[in-house]
């Protein structure tokens, strides 16, 4: 928007972070109270760049560069509900971008130990600015994000930010007994759904939970077959 246009206000950051909750999280089947509360609290804004600050609170994927983006808050919230965190879990995110999910999961207290996995340096950087200002006891690691972080495993849960063909098993190896993997997968040719993981013996079993526009990670898409 023109600043200098006579109907431009600047973003006042805690009434469209109330207004985000009320108007989109509430009605998307997110009752969560820890969730709620979490995003109530974080500030959005501090997650993206600041040409886009305006726009951290609207119902949509805002772009951060090198391909990724910040998936838009009804998606993060429903991700968060289905994810049926439990007190005292382990939690890697996976494609941890600018740390607003790691930051939130933080939030909810419970005596989560959450760790943020992140391969894009910027990204990273930016990530721990947020948390160090907003959840100091997230554990950041650099690394490639289809090798997941078994220094810290294994997790209850691991959350991937950011859509994939298919979760790497690596990440499915990394859960404790019990463990689940939450993700929006988004298999060639079809829709993408957040997804519930489960470990089998045969790697994993996928439960679809919800439909959800996410953009695919580009770092975890697969490499085009080679065709004779």
């Amino acid at each position: 928007m023109d600043k200098t246009d006579p109907d431009y206000a600047p973003l006042d950051p805690v009434a469209a972070r109330q207004r985000m909750v009320d108007a989109q999280i509430r009605p998307a089947q997110v009752s969560n109270p820890a969730v709620i509360a979490a995003m109530r609290a974080v500030p959005r804004e501090d997650a993206v760049p600041p040409a886009l600050r305006a726009f951290a609170y609207a119902d949509q994927n805002l772009p951060l560069g090198e391909g990724r983006y910040l998936t838009e808050p009804r998606v993060t919230g429903r991700m968060l509900q289905v994810a049926d965190i439990q007190p005292g879990e382990r939690i890697l995110v996976v494609g941890a971008g600018t740390g607003y999910l790691a930051a939130l999961l933080s939030a909810m207290g419970q005596g989560l130990a959450v760790t943020a996995l992140e391969s894009e340096s910027r990204l990273a950087d930016l990530g721990q600015v947020l948390c160090h200002q907003q959840a100091p006891d997230v554990q950041w690691r650099n690394g490639p994000l289809i090798k997941g972080d078994e220094a810290d495993g294994p997790y209850d849960l691991i959350l991937v930010d950011g859509a994939v063909r298919q979760v790497p098993p690596a990440l499915v190896a990394q859960l404790a007994k019990g463990g689940r993997v939450v993700a929006p997968i988004c298999p060639v040719g079809g829709v993408t759904s957040v997804c519930l993981v489960l470990p089998t013996a045969q790697g994993g079993a996928v439960q679809r939970l919800f439909d959800a526009a996410v953009p695919l990670l580009p770092e975890l898409e697969p490499a085009p077959a080679f065709v004779f």
